[in-house]
């Protein structure tokens, strides 16, 4: 084809050699159509010069010349044409295939950005991931590693520790009739008891009033002590006659109040409390209350109604030198430690006379004392003396009859104000609270025997300390509970005290 197209346009291969040549020709191919057309056009000037040849020939011989010059020169006119206009199609054909090509390049390189920026993207997340993922596993191995795996723990449940106290306290009450409860919230004088008029031994006569009245306790005074053997030996028999734990109480405060060391009984005298308190030293007070505790469990008393925790005023006091002194703090800290004295023996203690009549001159003996101190005054002196001796341990508090005007318009130990509400719940005190004897002049001048003993019980009392009439204020509390006045469960809870401190000595 080649060689036809260059021997119909009259080119020689040396034409064909430069790249113009060449240009021409891969447009030849691309475009047939144009070939054709000039092919068609060529030859249609070709018949038309033959007819026009012919017309000459046969018209005029001299314009022959002529005409053949102009052929040739339109005929090398369209070849230049043709060039011209095969060299301007290759330019818009490669124009456009250029520009087809840059918008398929631009194109891939718009996609292909995005295609691998998304490969970033998915291998960054992946390795962040694999990250993740090794660090998670090489913290878990580290934990791993710091475990110590080690056998269960066995768990013993732990039995609830025995109330050992109150199991056996539970044991005496839980079998005792009705009267026998009420019986036991008294401690009175073996005389009161027996009805002899000065008891110095414990025989048959004790036996059967024991039998008749269980009473909680019995307290002794001077006229009960002849000499250390009789003093053993009553109190030896009075306790095995007893048909329950029974206490053996006494005054013995040391100085002026000693029922047994004023005796012909040989002991370690103690001074007087004043005197003590003066020295400023503590441990004289703690002294003198295992002096004292040592020689009472000694002869067989187990409970003594000992310290006075009074505080004494500036003037005179009906207490006189019982009174360790005038600074609250200081007598507090003397009680506390006579208390540790006395309880260490295994005798119990007795704090005495709250709320406090230190610095009273009246006596509760002869009548009705009232104080003049509000109870908020007496919590910022009076009561400082009584906490410290609970907090030691003192089984016993003694109230006494003196009138607290803001509390109640009645003796203290007939008052709930003072031994509920404040000694029992403010001070939180859970032993015993006892009476001061009921057979004062604050009492028996203003009360009848039972209505004191009923009372009494009602305010808070857990016992009852020597009524003027002991049957009758036992069968006043007896009637009072059976018909209501005062229930059951209320002389338990107070039988439960008394037989804690009972049973714990017991136990000792």
């Amino acid at each position: 084809m080649g060689k036809l197209f260059r021997g119909r346009n009259g080119y020689t291969d040396e034409d064909f050699e430069n790249d113009e040549m060449l240009e021409e020709e891969l447009e030849d191919e691309i475009d047939d159509d144009d070939e054709i057309g000039d092919s068609k056009d060529t030859d249609e000037v070709e018949n038309d010069s033959e007819v026009e040849n012919n017309s000459e020939d046969e018209g005029d011989s001299e314009e022959d010349d002529d005409e053949e010059d102009e052929e040739e020169w339109d005929e090398d006119e369209r070849r230049a044409y043709r060039r011209r206009r095969r060299v301007r199609n290759q330019i818009i054909a490669y124009s456009v295939v250029f520009v087809i090509l840059a918008a398929f390049v631009t194109c891939g390189v718009f996609v292909g950005r995005n295609i691998v920026s998304a490969i970033k993207e998915k291998r960054l997340a992946e390795e962040q991931e694999r990250m993740q993922e090794e660090l998670q596993a090489q913290q878990e191995a580290e934990a791993a590693h710091d475990i110590v795996i080690e056998a269960p723990e066995v768990i013993v449940e732990e039995e609830p520790e025995v109330d050992e106290i109150g199991v056996l306290a539970n044991s005496y009450i839980s079998e005792m009739p009705l009267e026998d409860k009420v019986a036991g919230l008294f401690i009175v004088t073996p005389e009161a008891l027996t009805g002899v008029t000065a008891a110095t031994q414990a025989g048959e006569g004790t036996q059967a009033a024991l039998n008749e009245y269980a009473v909680g306790g019995l307290i002794y005074f001077d006229r009960n002590i002849v000499d250390e053997e009789q003093l053993k030996k009553m109190l030896s028999n009075t306790e095995s006659q007893s048909n329950y734990p029974i206490f053996l109480a006494v005054d013995e405060e040391g100085g002026s109040v000693s029922r047994v060391a004023k005796s012909s009984i040989d002991v370690i005298k103690v001074g007087d409390m004043a005197a003590i308190g003066e020295s400023g030293d503590v441990s004289q007070a703690y002294e003198a209350g295992m002096t004292i505790g040592t020689y009472l469990k000694d002869l067989g008393f187990n409970t003594d109604f000992a310290p006075v925790a009074d505080v004494s005023g500036d003037g005179s006091s009906a207490l006189g030198d019982r009174v360790f002194g005038s600074d609250a703090q200081l007598v507090g800290d003397m009680v506390s430690n006579m208390v540790e004295g006395i309880e260490g023996t295994g005798v119990s203690s007795c704090l005495k006379h709250f709320p406090g009549i230190g610095y009273l001159e009246g006596d509760t003996h002869d009548g009705r004392v009232e104080t003049t101190k509000t109870l908020d005054e007496m919590r910022n002196s009076d009561f400082i003396p009584f906490k410290a001796g609970i907090e030691a341990g003192a089984d016993f508090v003694m109230v006494s009859h003196v009138t607290v005007a803001d509390a109640d318009t009645v003796p203290s130990t007939l008052s709930k104000t003072i031994m509920t509400d404040v000694l029992r719940n403010e001070l939180g005190f859970q032993g015993i609270i006892i009476t001061d004897a009921l057979n004062m002049g604050a009492i028996t001048e203003y009360y009848t025997t039972e209505e004191a003993a009923v009372q009494a019980i009602i305010a808070g009392a857990d016992m009852l300390l020597m009524p003027e009439d002991f049957q009758a204020a036992y069968n006043a509390v007896l009637a009072a509970v059976q018909d209501g006045t005062i229930s059951e469960e209320r002389i338990d809870e107070s039988l439960e005290r008394i037989y804690r401190v009972k049973c714990e000595g017991m136990l000792d």
